[in-house]
C-alpha cells in the first residue's frame, strides 16, 4: 500500500517527528489540515500510498476539469508524508484526505515507516466542535501515551470517560504508542456556531505544536484572516439578540473556568456529525 518516495530518500534524517491531521469530522473548522498547510513550502516527497488502496471514489470523487467540452485532467485525492526542515528540526508532515478505507493496514503501513526514518515522537493534530466562544482564545485538550509530553499549559482531557466515532488520526496514534514511539495530539475546540473555515484555531494549533517542539513555526496569514473572521462574527453576533445572549453566557463559562463535560463534548460532536459538519449552522 505504501513504500518510501525517490524525491526525498531521507538518509540525512535527524530525531525526525511525525506530524499528522487529516480532514472530517476531526477538522472542524479545516483548522488542523490548514495548520500543517503552513508548514509545507519547499517541503520534499518521503512516503506515497496507493490511494486506490485508501478511498472510497464514490465517496471522495477526483475533480475533473472540462475545458471547451474537453475532458482534460484528473486530480486524484493522494496521501504523501513530505519531509520539512526548521532550523536544526526535521518533521515528517501527513496531511491531506482522511482514507476511507483499510485503516489497519494504513496503520501497520505508517508504523513500519516511521521505524525505517527514525521517528522519536508523533504529533496528531485535529480540531472539535464544542460550547466555546469565538471571543476568547482557543482551548485545546491534549491526548498523550505517556505522562509529561503535552508541553505548554495544554493538560489531557476531558477528564473521565468519553466514547465517540473514532477517526484514523487516532487509530495511528494508537498503532504509533503500541509500537513504542511516544505519541500525543493536540485538539482545538472551534465554536460550534461557526461553519467554515476558523483561522484562529489553526493559529492556535500551529503555535501550540511550536511550543511543542521548542521552535517558531510559520503561521502565513493566519492572524490576518482569524482577525477579520472575528470581525465578522462580532458583526453578527451584535445584530441578533439570541445569538449576542448565547455567547455571552459561554464567555461566562469560560471566565469561570467552567470546562466543558464529557457529555457536553459527544453532544456536540454528534450534531456535527449530523449537519456533515457545516449544514444548519450560522454563516458569520
Amino acid at each position: 500500500m505504501a513504500g518510501p518516495g525517490s524525491p526525498g530518500d531521507p538518509g540525512d534524517l535527524i530525531a525526525p517527528v511525525l506530524i499528522a491531521a487529516f480532514d472530517g469530522w476531526v477538522d472542524a473548522g479545516s483548522a488542523a489540515t490548514t495548520a500543517l498547510e503552513q508548514l509545507l513550502d519547499e517541503a520534499v516527497d518521503v512516503a506515497t500510498f496507493d490511494p486506490d488502496a485508501l478511498f472510497d471514489y464514490r465517496a471522495r470523487r477526483p475533480t475533473l476539469q472540462i475545458v471547451d467540452g474537453r475532458l482534460a485532467e484528473l486530480t486524484w485525492p493522494e496521501l504523501v508524508v513530505r519531509r520539512v526542515r526548521f532550523g536544526e528540526r526535521d518533521l515528517l508532515v501527513l496531511a491531506g484526505p482522511e482514507p476511507d478505507d483499510r485503516w489497519h493496514a494504513f496503520a501497520d503501513d505508517m508504523l513500519d515507516i516511521a521505524r525505517r526514518l527514525g521517528v522519536v515522537e508523533w504529533v496528531s493534530l485535529g480540531a472539535i466542535p464544542a460550547a466555546v466562544p469565538h471571543t476568547r482564545d482557543v482551548p485545546i485538550l491534549g491526548t498523550t501515551s505517556e505522562e509529561g509530553r503535552l508541553r505548554g499549559d495544554i493538560q489531557p482531557g476531558p477528564a473521565g470517560l468519553l466514547r465517540v466515532p473514532a477517526a484514523a488520526i487516532s487509530v495511528l496514534e494508537m498503532a504509533m504508542a503500541e509500537g513504542g514511539i511516544p505519541a500525543v495530539g493536540y485538539f482545538a475546540q472551534v465554536p460550534h456556531y461557526v461553519s467554515g473555515p476558523y483561522p484562529a484555531a489553526s493559529l492556535a494549533l500551529v503555535e501550540a505544536l511550536g511550543r511543542h517542539l521548542g521552535i517558531t513555526l510559520p503561521t502565513g496569514d493566519l492572524a490576518e484572516e482569524a482577525r477579520q473572521l472575528r470581525t465578522r462574527l462580532d458583526t453578527a453576533t451584535a445584530l441578533e439578540e439570541t445569538t449576542r445572549t448565547y455567547v455571552e453566557r459561554l464567555e461566562a463559562m469560560v471566565d469561570e473556568q467552567r470546562l466543558p463535560s464529557g457529555d457536553d463534548l459527544i453532544g456536540e460532536i454528534e450534531r456535527f456529525l449530523r449537519e456533515g459538519g457545516t449544514e444548519g449552522r450560522p454563516q458569520p
